[in-house]
């Protein structure tokens, strides 16, 4: 009884595992390149910010793309993943971005920032590779 016991803890635990890693790449976000993005509709911003991405999901973060924050996929389906973030003393969020061509993206993100709500709606477009000498922020 105890080795069926253990192993399906053993079992259990490599499963655990495997979705862990499966978390940090939605599939949903697959179509979508790395590169050079133009992201509009931040708050307090009249222009867009240009930002060399090299992880699609990590556009989930963007209210938080400064700080270390752990980060999980509670959806991942069709042309969607929804990704909820938590940065400690910094805040958390939930965002889900959507796939609307592989070129172009649409992020609604809330939650809370250095104590104070956050709610808004991204658009994100991919305009070309990221450059060596490029003055973006990597993300």
């Amino acid at each position: 009884m105890a080795r069926i016991e253990t192993l399906l803890l053993t079992a259990g635990g490599i499963a655990a595992a495997l979705s862990l890693m499966a978390a940090g790449r939605p599939s949903a976000l697959a179509q979508a390149q790395p590169g050079l993005w133009e992201i509009s509709g931040g708050p307090g911003t009249r222009t867009p910010v240009r930002q060399c991405v090299v992880d699609i999901a990590a556009l989930a973060r963007f209210e938080h793309r400064s700080s270390g924050c752990s980060a999980r996929v509670i959806k991942d389906a069709g042309s969607s993943a929804q990704i909820e973030y938590s940065c400690g003393g910094a805040g958390f969020g939930r965002s889900e971005i959507t796939v609307l061509t592989p070129r172009s993206l649409r992020i609604a993100t809330q939650g809370i920032s250095d104590g104070l709500p956050f709610n808004y709606v991204l658009q994100a477009r991919r305009i070309d590779d990221c450059s060596k000498s490029a003055s973006v922020t990597r993300h």
